[in-house]
């Protein structure tokens, strides 16, 4: 079983925000979806040129992430510094913000963002790029798994009050939603960056298992470095309407979030609104499994830029 050393989400602190143009286009402006290793990429062009490989991240509140090998490419200008910490309260103080006057993709065109210049490693290290969830705060954001499609669109969600439509907060541009374990109410990150479903270690505490946690990792983000733990829950993790009978899951030492990553979310089209603060889970039944398998319990995600399950919040 491969492990990756850095996990979770990026939360990038900028110094403005970009504009947003919607390309006019025939029908929803929409574009393949691409699923490696459980987490979602698409094709960009970058100021005209392109396209190149993205991975599409809710887990991280920034715009988007360039690669140094990209930025140099496309002679991408300096614009800016940014802060970046784990929630441990660690990070990197100077990281440098290159401006990407144009960015298209799924049939829109976004100007004027400041994007982190860092590298991807891991899995990501076979892309070019990332795009953040706030990127898209003006559209209804889509990650539809099982058709393989991204669509962006304007408009609005309403709650359903059939647990189909949830409402999430946003600090730092990250949505966190509320899951039911065990009767207790628990925030976790929706983060299709991340991989399974991860627990803190102070909740975990708290939980009943059938397998209890066992030492199965050492993982460390760009400041931190903690134990990872796997377990089978001997409960059920609830998320709206829909259930998951005693999942595995990660148990980690040194973040105060749960992370529901791409491995859950495969089973879902979600439907995001930041306007509103909710998200949609379309899917054809309500009942799934989590299992132990190398995509269900694995360490999410890869680059310094990707720390922790929790996400990188901004300094400051």
């Amino acid at each position: 079983m491969a492990f990756l050393a850095m996990i979770g989400g990026v939360w990038m602190s900028l110094l403005a925000l970009a504009t947003v143009s919607a390309a006019a286009q025939d029908g929803l402006p929409s574009t393949r979806m691409e699923i490696v290793h459980g987490k979602p990429y698409v094709m960009v062009m970058v100021n005209g040129k392109g396209p190149f490989r993205f991975v599409v991240d809710t887990g991280t509140g920034g715009q988007a992430l360039i690669s140094p090998e990209l930025a140099d490419r496309l002679e991408l200008p300096p614009a800016g510094r940014a802060g970046l910490t784990d929630p441990s309260g660690r990070g990197l103080k100077d990281v440098p913000v290159v401006l990407v006057q144009s960015l298209q993709v799924a049939g829109v065109e976004f100007t004027g963002i400041k994007a982190i210049r860092h590298s991807l490693t891991g899995e990501d290290g076979s892309c070019q790029g990332l795009l953040g969830f706030t990127l898209f705060r003006d559209y209804l954001l889509r990650l539809d798994y099982p058709n393989r499609r991204m669509t962006l669109t304007p408009g609005a969600l309403a709650a359903d009050g059939e647990g189909s439509v949830l409402a999430f907060r946003m600090p730092d541009g990250v949505p966190i939603a509320t899951l039911v374990i065990d009767g207790l109410r628990v925030e976790a990150q929706l983060d299709s960056g991340g991989d399974g479903l991860s627990l803190p270690e102070e909740l975990a505490s708290r939980l009943k298992f059938a397998i209890d946690p066992v030492a199965f990792a050492n993982g460390h983000s760009f400041s931190t470095r903690f134990q990872v733990k796997a377990a089978k829950l001997a409960s059920t993790v609830q998320l709206g309407r829909y259930s998951f009978p005693k999942p595995f899951v990660e148990v980690l030492s040194a973040f105060p979030l749960a992370n529901l990553g791409s491995c859950p979310m495969q089973n879902f089209a979600l439907t995001f609104d930041q306007k509103n603060l909710l998200v949609r889970f379309d899917a054809s039944r309500t009942t799934f499994t989590l299992s132990a398998t190398p995509g269900a319990i694995r360490l999410v995600n890869t680059p310094a830029r990707r720390p922790t399950p929790a996400g990188l919040v901004p300094l400051g």
